[in-house]
């Protein structure tokens, strides 16, 4: 087992990644470690990961947990205030108290949705991640990110809110569907142009190894995204100083096409590798990068099997719209993570919008 901590003092963490063809993949005694004081625990999953709840919650049960379970229906559209009120209504049928643990076993919908009733009821109930996609071990399970989406925007009403521990069974990548899979691979790249150049490279060099989740360096991609990830949340962890924004690279074209698409149309890495083929090609147009950036951002995303522009029609003012409301904006002023390189971004609040036009226009 490989761990990365997450340092950020009395909210430190761990993240602990078990490889597929670990002896013990119970992570019982992990919860019990990172929460001594806990009596009780939700179980949070949805309809696609309750196999894998089920055994989360026998193993709590082993050590001493008495538990509650709840299930929400598979999707994006579950990310929504319908859902968070069942949550909160198993939380007090379950008799929560401040020693009652959320456990979210799943995707980065559960997560976010799990994570955001756990922020909130009580005013802060002890969180624990068991991401079970991809996309959710190497980002949405690390940071302390949770909420729900609103009609108008993805991800409008949430709170930071960080877990007690994570842990990453890679065994659960077996039973991922393909889609979903390949889905979270535009997170793994986009670590590479944000802030690893040496891990990009890798990325070419193995795109088919990557792609066929061959056990041969999964456990270290995953734990070289996580660990990338935390040194950013170490230094910026509530957004403040603009460091954490890079991570948002991609996503302020990623959550417009979701918006406007209709959430769970486009998985959201689908659309985040869609944003950052956008992202590249508005750099290329402010001549931050050159026409050969462009090209390997390209290539790598579709040797990964990854969308790199919509297959739907968009019209460009509703995604507009959608943009200016993107949480990084200010008065209405679309902000921008634009590469400078490969492995290095930045924050741009003066891009005209005229260009941005012409990306989307000009596919």
């Amino acid at each position: 087992m490989e761990t990365v901590r997450v340092n950020l003092g009395p909210r430190s963490y761990d993240i602990a990644i078990t490889p597929r063809d670990a002896a013990s993949g119970s992570c019982g005694p992990f919860v019990r470690a990172a929460l001594p004081k806990a009596s009780t625990a939700l179980v949070v999953c949805d309809s696609n990961t309750q196999s894998h709840g089920r055994a989360v919650e026998a193993a709590l049960a082993e050590e001493g947990l008495r538990t509650g379970f709840a299930t929400v229906p598979a999707g994006e559209s579950s990310k929504c205030m319908e859902q968070l009120a069942a949550l909160y209504d198993a939380l007090y049928d379950l008799a929560a108290d401040r020693k009652t643990a959320v456990v979210a076993v799943g995707g980065g919908v559960i997560g976010d949705l799990a994570g955001f009733a756990a922020a909130t009821y009580n005013r802060g109930l002890p969180l624990v991640m068991v991401p079970t996609s991809l996309l959710a071990m190497v980002d949405s399970s690390v940071g302390g990110k949770t909420g729900i989406n609103h009609p108008k925007g993805k991800n409008l009403i949430g709170a930071f809110h960080q877990p007690a521990g994570v842990w990453i069974d890679l065994a659960h990548l077996n039973t991922l569907p393909e889609r979903e899979y390949l889905s979270g691979l535009a997170e793994v790249v986009k670590y590479g142009v944000i802030l690893d150049a040496e891990f990009f490279n890798y990325l070419e060099a193995n795109a088919q190894t990557v792609r066929d989740r061959k056990a041969t360096g999964l456990a270290q991609v995953v734990a070289r995204c996580c660990r990338l990830k935390a040194e950013v949340v170490e230094k910026d962890e509530y957004e403040l100083t603009g460091l954490r924004a890079v991570l948002n690279y991609g996503h302020t074209f990623a959550h417009a096409y979701e918006t406007c698409g209709g959430y769970g149309t486009l998985l959201h890495g689908e659309a985040v590798a869609i944003g950052m083929t956008d992202a590249m090609r508005l750099a290329q147009k402010l001549n931050l990068v050159g026409a050969e950036l462009v090209e390997r951002q390209r290539r790598l995303l579709e040797a990964l099997w990854l969308p790199t522009a919509p297959l739907a029609e968009f019209a460009t003012d509703d995604l507009i719209a959608v943009m200016r409301r993107d949480k990084k904006s200010v008065g209405g002023q679309m902000r921008f993570i634009l590469p400078t390189r490969i492995g290095e971004v930045k924050l741009f609040d003066d891009v005209p919008e005229s260009l941005v036009r012409s990306v989307l226009e000009s596919r």
